[in-house]
Order: structure tokens, then C-alpha cells, then sequence
């Protein structure tokens, strides 16, 4: 099974790219399920049709649905969210208000991205093809195996032998609503359910990650720090889809300015994600929204392509930590050091190599950090960033020699 996760800023076209997508997939023979994890749905509304929470037949070997978390949470969640609410509720939060706030915050889109492990134990599907909610929220998402792990291994140890051995106490003479064996079991349950899903979203040989974006400044910088944010993780992406470019057969002055703009962005994509395939799809005539607008998008997109291919092997760029602090990895095949050249700005490190730039921002452990030492390994480029921030005393007195 291949799952694909395509993701991006919101209102840059991930649901019609998703839903594009499978329909291609479904006319290659391939048994396809689209499924959107957002929560404000809108996978229905580009396939023109309703769907519900279980799977609907969409056309031959396409089937599509919308996660209900409703549902997904009470199976998952609703023991702890009783004893959350109990809690609020003895604490003086008046009953719906403690409804509401024994909701986790992003608990609702996690219940949607473990579908994934459902559709991955069941097999039912060759691809998997996953609308995921936009970039901010996905990349919280993402992060919250690494979380989850450093809790149940630190801290819930330690709260299940306190619940157990005060709960007595706590219950009789305080009334304290003290978690269970139920509460700890389900978030033990849940947290396997996790792990299980990020075994799987970091396999590169079963998923792969999809930024979709526009040819706009804005929404670039944002895929920029997502891919990053990406590669820290250790999740793969293998394409950049670059959607709604002005095609050459607009004419009309009105967009002069328009297309220079798209075209400057266009080839700061290029630097930016090289050697990442980049797919272009052109502002299309019409609305895409329904069938036949999204089958004539998937052929702008893919042609005569297979989309559930690996489009790109390894990972272009990752960070490590040593003893001595942090290592940014890039790589720059067919390069050699006297064609390199380093400029730092903030939280942003451009790289020349001849007449090509690379344009990494860094991610918030990095961003206050300065490169101390560039090394080139065969074709593997490695910034070192200093282990800690230098005192003010000595920040001032470099300022004062530079200037």
C-alpha cells in the first residue's frame, strides 16, 4: 500500500489536488481511497457529491469519505474526556463549557489521521490518498508522536502509580475525580495507536508527503518552513506541486504584473526545492469542482505519469545534533567548495553553488543560532551552528569589531 498526504498553506488547492489525484489513480487501475482529515471539509464539495463517514463509491476503484470525529472521539477519546469533564466540572466549569474544554486541543484532527493505521491494517486499498488539514496544523500533528513518546515514557509512569496509590484518599475525602485503570488503559491504547501511525507516515517506502503551493511569496516562505519542519521529523516528501500558474496563453495586460510576480516566485521554487520534482498545474478556465474538471486537472498535473510512484528518493536536507551542537546536512551533488557561497539572514541560510541558490529556513532550535563552520563531505554540504547563545557582553563587542 502507497499513502499519500497532500498538504499546504489554506486555499492553495490541496483538496482539488488530492481529489485529483485519486481520480487519476482510480483510472490507472488502482484500488484508491481519498479521505480528508481537515476539519472543515471540503473533499465533498470538490467531488461534487456527498459523503459521510464511511467510505462512498465515487467512480471505479475510487472510493472517498469524510472523517467524522465525532465518532472517531468517542471511540478513542470518551473516557477521558468523561473523567476531563468531571474534573472541570468539580473544579466550578458549568457542563457544556467543561464538554467543550475536555476536548484537546488538534485531539479532533488526530482522530482523522489515524484512519491511516485502520486503512493500512485492513488492506483494502492499493493507495491511500489523504486531504490533510492545512500546514500549521498538520505539522502539530506531526510533532505529536515525539510529544506523546517523552509523556508516556517520563511522566505517565509516575501519575498512574500516584492515581493509584492516592485515588483512595483523593476520592473519599476531597471528591476527586482521580483518573482510573479505564482512563490510564485508553491513553495507553491511544498512544499505541499512534506510534503505530508514525511507524508508518515515516516509512519512505509507504508514504509520502506532498506540499501543494502557489506561486506566491507568502505561501512559499510558509512550504519552506514546513519542509523543514518535515525533514526534522524525519517525514518524506518526494514532490512540490506548484498550482494556479497563469498559462502563456494568458494575454489580457491586466495580469502583466501578475505574471512577473508568478515568475520570480517560480524560480525561487526552483532553488528552493531542487532537486525535488516540481509539478506545475496552470490556473485552470473553470472552477475545479466535479469530475470532469478534476480529471483535466490530474492530466495537467501527472499526464501519463503514475503519481503513486516514489517521485523522489532520500531527504535533501536534515538536522542532527552532536556534542558540540547542531548539524544542518544539505545536499549539493556535482559541486565543489569553491563554488559555494553562505549568507545567514535571521532564520534564513542561503546557499549559492554556482549560479543556483537554496533558500533553507531554519527551524526555531536553529533560528537564534549562527553558522560557525561549513564543511563539504563528497556531495553532502554540513553547516555547524554554534551549541549555545554567545554571552551579551561578547555579542556586543563582535558587533562593535564589525563595524
Amino acid at each position: 500500500m502507497r499513502i499519500l498526504l497532500y498538504t499546504g498553506k489554506g486555499g492553495v488547492g490541496k483538496t482539488s489536488v488530492a481529489a485529483a489525484t485519486s481520480l487519476h489513480l482510480a483510472r490507472r487501475g488502482y484500488k484508491t481511497i481519498v479521505i480528508s482529515t481537515d476539519a472543515a471539509h471540503s473533499l465533498g464539495d470538490s467531488l461534487d457529491m456527498t459523503l459521510g463517514p464511511e467510505p462512498v463509491a465515487v467512480v471505479p476503484n475510487l472510493w472517498a469519505h469524510e472523517v467524522d470525529v465525532f465518532h472517531e472521539m468517542h471511540h478513542y477519546w470518551r473516557t477521558v474526556q468523561d473523567w476531563l469533564k468531571a474534573l472541570m466540572q468539580w473544579q466550578g466549569v458549568e457542563g457544556v463549557v467543561a464538554e467543550e474544554m475536555a476536548v484537546v486541543p488538534g485531539m479532533e484532527e488526530l482522530m482523522g489521521l489515524l484512519q491511516i493505521t485502520r486503512h493500512q491494517e485492513e488492506g483494502l486499498y492499493d493507495v491511500v490518498v489523504v486531504d490533510c488539514a492545512p500546514t500549521a496544523e498538520t505539522l502539530r500533528l506531526l510533532s505529536f508522536p515525539e510529544m506523546a513518546r517523552w509523556y508516556m515514557r517520563k511522566l505517565f509512569p509516575l501519575e498512574r502509580q500516584v492515581a493509584k496509590a492516592m485515588g483512595p484518599l483523593a476520592r473519599g475525602l476531597l471528591n476527586i475525580p482521580v483518573p482510573g485503570t479505564k482512563v490510564f488503559d485508553t491513553l495507553q491504547f491511544l498512544f499505541d495507536r499512534v506510534e503505530l501511525m508514525n511507524e508508518i507516515l515515516v516509512d519512505p517506502a509507504i508514504t509520502s508527503i506532498r506540499l501543494v503551493v502557489n506561486p506566491e511569496k507568502m505561501v512559499v516562505k510558509e512550504a519552506l518552513r514546513t519542509y523543514t519542519y518535515l525533514n526534522l521529523y524525519g517525514y518524506h516528501t518526494d514532490l512540490i506541486v506548484c498550482n494556479r500558474v497563469l498559462p502563456d496563453a494568458v494575454s489580457d495586460t491586466f495580469f502583466d504584473t501578475w505574471r512577473a510576480t508568478q515568475q520570480q516566485q517560480l524560480q525561487f521554487i526552483d532553488e528552493a526545492f531542487t532537486p525535488l520534482p516540481i509539478y506545475r498545474v496552470p490556473l485552470m478556465n473553470r472552477e475545479v469542482v466535479g469530475l470532469d474538471a478534476l480529471e483535466e486537472m490530474g492530466r495537467h498535473l501527472y499526464g501519463d505519469s503514475d503519481p503513486s510512484q516514489v517521485l523522489y528518493q532520500g531527504r535533501h536536507q536534515e538536522i542532527r545534533q552532536t556534542d558540540s551542537g547542531y548539524v544542518l546536512e544539505l545536499q549539493v551533488p556535482f559541486t565543489s567548495r569553491e563554488e559555494i557561497s553562505l549568507l545567514q539572514r535571521g532564520a534564513e541560510v542561503v546557499v549559492q553553488t554556482g549560479r543556483y541558490r537554496r533558500h533553507v529556513f531554519l527551524p526555531s532550535i536553529l533560528a537564534g543560532k549562527t553558522v560557525t563552520q561549513a564543511k563539504l563531505e563528497g556531495s553532502i554540504l554540513q553547516l555547524r551552528f554554534q551549541a549555545s547563545e554567545p554571552s551579551s557582553s561578547a555579542t556586543s563587542s563582535k558587533k562593535g569589531k564589525d563595524r
